[in-house]
């Protein structure tokens, strides 16, 4: 994965959101369930297309490229 391409989170203050940083609440981290099939999908698509989420995610009804994304970084961290 890009490493340019994830959100960068300071030590002090992880959970709080203002509105003009571009952090995330840990409430948007929670794990992310997904079945099997989605799973193995996302792993063969990033293979293919690499760190596409909106592509990869088109191939999965019902879930938005940030979901596939945060999917992918939790997993792989």
């Amino acid at each position: 994965m890009d490493k340019h391409l994830r959100t960068k989170q300071t030590k002090t203050s992880p959970i709080v959101a203002s509105s003009s940083s571009q952090e995330v609440s840990s409430i948007e981290w929670e794990a992310l369930n997904m079945n099997q099939e989605e799973e193995d999908l996302v792993c063969r698509m990033h293979k293919l297309v690499g760190d596409r989420w909106e592509l990869i995610a088109g191939r999965i009804p019902g879930r938005t490229a940030q979901e596939i994304e945060r999917f992918w970084v939790m997993k792989n961290n």
